[in-house]
């Protein structure tokens, strides 16, 4: 997978339109209060502010509660089984060596990134922010969903992005497009240390602190929901673009959130047919950034293949902890020499095998 060559001059431009971005909500909750005339930071109590729910959801409240710890692993487990069930896993493609990459993606995680998560929470945060606590628990629920679906988001935008336009990054990223398969099984699938440094994680437990802990439960939930079902194998919105009369909702909701077609295109194994771009389509709840910079492709197709190219079949070790475990595949992206990005490699010598050729030609 070659990566992007977005120039200094671009990603400079996008970081400024984002700083304006990040504003708006801040903007319309200066607005509102100025419009409504009211102060509630004044008699801000710093008691922890709690929704209610209608008790037609009280069934999966424990889910949406625990969403960090078990909640998660409920959604995709029911989601990875409904997909096995319906067939749509290759069983030439998701191989014991790639499902045992999965799994240890996707259970590993749980338990090392919680003592690391627990210390920032609970340690650092009171430590660092003393007598902050709730401070911003008078936020309206509606105004906290937009500042922390907007904030949170849009960083994780650039994080994402930024790993596939700087080559420094790229290996840390890597793990999550080896998977020659979309589904369930590799929604997880990340290099250990791409989770540790993922910047939502302490974002989200800061604005909990701070006391909008009912409006980032909202937005995880409506988040994982999203992204999961982005990467599942079903087509959920495969109706939207066979039926006219849906098309207006299609045209709508591809350029709004993430969906299967946009979403299993960037991680398709090529781009030379037109459907793949895995040089772009980097939202992963909102697809609207991807189409605010300019780095999105809609076509309603899906790709043939999935994965990289370059890819050799790690050990599971080298694909969860790398920089820490190296792989012993000869070539590889993860071992001790191996190149930066692999396809660069590849595209060189395919050039340089053009330019022989042509010479030979001429003689």
């Amino acid at each position: 997978m070659a990566l992007t060559n977005t120039t200094p001059q671009r990603i400079t431009r996008d970081i400024i339109i984002s700083l304006f971005i990040y504003a708006l909500p801040v903007l319309a909750l200066v607005l509102w209060f100025h419009y409504t005339g009211e102060t509630p930071w004044i008699h801000n109590t710093h008691a922890a502010f709690e929704v209610k729910t209608p008790r037609i959801f009280n069934f999966v409240q424990p889910v949406f509660k625990n969403l960090k710890t078990w909640g998660f692993i409920a959604i995709a487990i029911v989601l990875g089984i409904v997909e096995f069930s319906l067939g749509l896993y290759d069983s030439e493609k998701w191989t014991k060596k790639e499902r045992i990459v999965d799994i240890v993606c996707f259970v590993a995680p749980k338990f090392l990134l919680g003592p690391i998560t627990a210390l920032f929470a609970f340690k650092l945060l009171p430590f660092a922010l003393p007598h902050l606590e709730n401070t911003f628990s008078w936020v309206p629920f509606w105004g906290g969903v937009f500042l922390i679906a907007v904030g949170d988001d849009l960083t994780q935008y650039w994080y994402h992005r930024l790993h596939h336009q700087l080559p420094l990054l790229w290996r840390f990223h890597r793990t999550h497009h080896s998977a020659p398969y979309m589904g369930m099984a590799m929604a997880s699938r990340q290099n250990f240390l791409y989770t540790v440094f993922f910047s939502q994680i302490y974002l989200v437990a800061v604005l909990v602190y701070l006391g909008l802990g009912p409006a980032v439960l909202f937005v995880t939930v409506i988040k994982s929901i999203i992204t999961l079902a982005a990467h599942s194998s079903i087509a959920w919105d495969k109706p939207l673009y066979k039926y006219k009369v849906l098309h207006p909702v299609a045209w709508v909701l591809e350029r709004l959130i993430s969906t299967p077609a946009t979403h299993h295109a960037h991680h398709a194994d090529s781009s030379d047919d037109g459907v793949g771009y895995y040089k772009g389509n980097f939202g992963n709840m909102f697809f609207l950034w991807d189409i605010i910079f300019g780095t999105g492709i809609i076509t309603r197709k899906f790709p043939k293949g999935y994965g990289i190219a370059f890819y050799k079949q790690e050990e599971w070790y080298a694909q969860f902890l790398w920089p820490i475990f190296k792989s012993k595949v000869e070539g590889s992206e993860l071992s001790k020499h191996g190149p930066r990005v692999g396809d660069d490699i590849q595209e060189h010598e395919v050039v340089h095998l053009k330019i022989k050729v042509e010479e030979f030609a001429t003689v």
